[in-house]
C-alpha cells in the first residue's frame, strides 16, 4: 500500500506520532517532522499531499503541487486565508473547540483580576503593607459575549454558575442555554450598553477588521471593561487608548495584539486602566495532544473519503 507523504510543523511530535499509532494509521503515512521555520528538501514538498501545524515560510505552498489538505493547529485562519501560496483547491481544517476548557477559565481569571484587586493585594504583600480593599462581586453583573461559538457558549455557562447575566450576539439568531438574551451582530450596540463586562470572540475577518472602534466604545456602559482573547485586529488601539484615558470605560484586559510580541514602546503597556497578558487565553500544557487527537479523527476520515470536521469556510473567514 503506497504511504500519503503528510508535512508536520509541530512543537511535540511524539503527540501526533503517538496519536496515530494508537489509532493504527502510522503505516499509512510517510511523516515528516519539521521545526517552525525549517524547510524539507525540495522532493519532499513536492510530494506532499497532507500537512499539519503552524504555517511555513511563505511559498513553501507554492512549491507543493500534491498538496490536498492542511490542519490547522490554531482556531483563528486569518494567517492561513491570507497568504498568496494557498491554492483555492486545498481543504482547510482547523482547530475549533481545542479551547473549550482553558479559554473560558481564562477570561473568568480576567474577570476576577479586575473585581477582586489581587495585584493590588500582592503588590501590598511585597511592601509589607496592610490594606484593605472591597472587591466587586460579579453576580448580579451583566456579561456580553460577541461571538457566542463554541468557547462562548462555554463560557456563559460557567458565568452563569457565578450567577453573572450573560447576553451575547451570534450570526444565526436562537436561544441558547444559560443566556438571558442572544442577537444578531447588527445589534451588537444594544449588548455593549447593558453589559459590564464585554468579551471579544469574534473571529478575525474583514468584517471584523476594527470592529470595536471610537463609535463602539462610546455605545458601552460607562464602567464597563472590555476583554479581548479573540484577535488584536478587531480593536483599533489609539480608540481604546482614548477610551480607557477619558474614561468612556473603565478599563480593558488584552490576551491579543495586531503585532505580537506587543513591541515594548506600544503605549498599551503603559496606560493605566489596560492590562496585558502575552497570549496565553488559549495555552494548554497538552495543546499538541489534543490537536492531534482531531487530526487523527481527520485523517481517518481523510483516507476514508469521509467529510473532515471543523472545515473552514474561506468566504466566511473561519
Amino acid at each position: 500500500m503506497k504511504r500519503l507523504c503528510a508535512l508536520f510543523w509541530v512543537d511535540d511530535p511524539a503527540a501526533y506520532r503517538d496519536a496515530m499509532t494508537a489509532a493504527g494509521l502510522a503505516g499509512r503515512i510517510q511523516a515528516v517532522f519539521l521545526k517552525r521555520g525549517e524547510m524539507p528538501p525540495g522532493r519532499i514538498l513536492e510530494s506532499a499531499e497532507l500537512l499539519a501545524g503552524w504555517p511555513p515560510a511563505p511559498g513553501a505552498l507554492a512549491r507543493m503541487p500534491r498538496l490536498r489538505w492542511i490542519q490547522s493547529l490554531s482556531v483563528g485562519m486569518s494567517t492561513w486565508l491570507k497568504r498568496s501560496d494557498l491554492r483555492q483547491e486545498v481543504m482547510l481544517t482547523c482547530a475549533r473547540g481545542i479551547h473549550r476548557v482553558q479559554m473560558p477559565e481564562n477570561i473568568l481569571g480576567a474577570l476576577f483580576h479586575v473585581t477582586k484587586h489581587f495585584s493590588e493585594h500582592a503588590a501590598n504583600q511585597a511592601a509589607s503593607r496592610w490594606a484593605r480593599r472591597v472587591s466587586e462581586p460579579l453576580a448580579g453583573k451583566t456579561l456580553g459575549i460577541l461571538g457566542l461559538g463554541a468557547i462562548g457558549t462555554e463560557l456563559a455557562a460557567k458565568a452563569a454558575a457565578l450567577e453573572i447575566r450573560v447576553v451575547g450576539t451570534k450570526r444565526i439568531e436562537h436561544p441558547l442555554a444559560g443566556i438571558d438574551r442572544v442577537r444578531p451582530p447588527e445589534a451588537t450596540d444594544e449588548i455593549l450598553a447593558e453589559s459590564d463586562y464585554v468579551v471579544l470572540l469574534l473571529p478575525d475577518t474583514r468584517e471584523t477588521e476594527g470592529f470595536m472602534d471610537a463609535r463602539r466604545f462610546a455605545a458601552m456602559k460607562r464602567g464597563a471593561w472590555l476583554l479581548n482573547f479573540a484577535r488584536g485586529a478587531l480593536v483599533v488601539d489609539k480608540d481604546l487608548i482614548d477610551a480607557v484615558t477619558t474614561g468612556t470605560i473603565a478599563g480593558a484586559v488584552l490576551d491579543v495584539f495586531r503585532e505580537e510580541p506587543l513591541p515594548e514602546a506600544h503605549p498599551f503597556w503603559t496606560t493605566p486602566g489596560i492590562v496585558i497578558t502575552p497570549h496565553i487565553g488559549g495555552g494548554h500544557p497538552r495543546r499538541d495532544a489534543i490537536v492531534a487527537g482531531l487530526y487523527v479523527e481527520n485523517l481517518r476520515r481523510y483516507l476514508g473519503g469521509e467529510p473532515l470536521l471543523m472545515q473552514v469556510d474561506r468566504e466566511k473567514g473561519y
